[in-house]
């Protein structure tokens, strides 16, 4: 396996699971709860139980050993290791970033953030639910979408539902979509899905383009705007240029840089010269600081 010999990860296989040592810069906590992702239940024991490409995991981390459970060598290879970004070394990021004062403080406050390599198609439903909407609404609503047209699947005595895909949702009736609770949303959904499945919009392909390119495309998606495209870029077509902001991200960067009230477009501008290629990690780290000690929060 050249790919863990590349990243010095051990993998040992233990009960109904993995357990991987020498895992640097990771701490599910920080990975799961910076905003990035909304299909995981925080357990007792403080792992995470995560639905993620018609899988379901438990995930826990603890020093440089991160605990999968419910997979194998096989699936690890094939999407757990992409998926969590480990062949990624993230210190080097966290180095050139850390070259900013600001920066380095906010690094320290969420240190184990991986930027996770999602499914586009159920990362654009995701964040198309998100827009103006608080997290435990859009987790709920995606929940809800996907029982109603999702695979059911059975672990430690719960019931969880996988995203549904193009496929699933080909025969679907979505007369009763208002079921899932996204309000105005419900309308863009059902727009997504017919411009994905008839193919006016092919997502492989806008992943292969360039971010600006790729962002004009995705906003042709009634219902993604500037920021939900930006997201859809960094969290599932690794395009970490991008820059996501919301209300908060532009309060975040008003307050911690510009030290003025700015455009969106004012924001994105300052992000590209100021942190480049790594202006997307830089986003997370801000986001996470600001979330843990409310800043930007009016």
């Amino acid at each position: 396996m050249d790919y863990l010999k590349q990243s010095n990860i051990v993998v040992e296989v233990i009960r109904d699971g993995l357990l991987l040592k020498n895992v640097y810069d990771f701490n599910a906590k920080h990975i799961f709860e910076c905003g990035q992702c909304f299909r995981w239940d925080k357990e007792e024991d403080n792992s995470y139980t995560v639905i993620a490409f018609g899988k379901v995991i438990n995930v826990k981390s603890n020093g440089n050993e991160v605990r999968i459970l419910n997979t194998d060598i096989r699936d690890f290879k094939e999407i757990w290791f992409e998926y969590f970004d480990l062949g990624r070394d993230y210190s080097r990021i966290k180095t050139a970033l850390s070259a900013d004062d600001t920066m380095k403080l906010a690094i320290k406050y969420g240190e184990g953030i991986r930027i996770l390599k999602q499914d586009p198609w159920e990362t654009l439903i995701s964040f198309i639910i998100s827009a103006n909407n608080r997290i435990p609404m859009i987790a709920r609503s995606i929940n809800l979408f996907s029982q109603m047209y999702g695979r059911a699947i059975n672990y430690n005595d719960k019931v969880y539902y996988t995203f549904p895909t193009i496929k699933d949702l080909s025969e679907a009736d979505f007369s009763d979509i208002k079921s899932c609770k996204a309000g105005f949303r419900c309308k863009y959904i059902i727009k997504a899905i017919e411009m994905v499945r008839n193919g006016e919009m092919n997502l492989e392909k806008i992943k292969s383009m360039k971010a600006i390119e790729a962002e004009k495309e995705l906003k042709k998606i009634p219902g993604v705007g500037i920021k939900v495209a930006n997201c859809i870029l960094l969290f599932s077509m690794q395009k970490y240029d991008t820059y996501p902001v919301d209300v908060w991200m532009k309060r975040i960067t008003e307050e911690l840089f510009l030290k003025r009230k700015s455009k969106v477009g004012e924001i994105s501008d300052f992000a590209q010269k100021r942190f480049g290629d790594l202006s997307g990690f830089a986003q997370e780290y801000l986001f996470y600081y600001a979330r843990e000690l409310k800043i930007g929060k009016s």
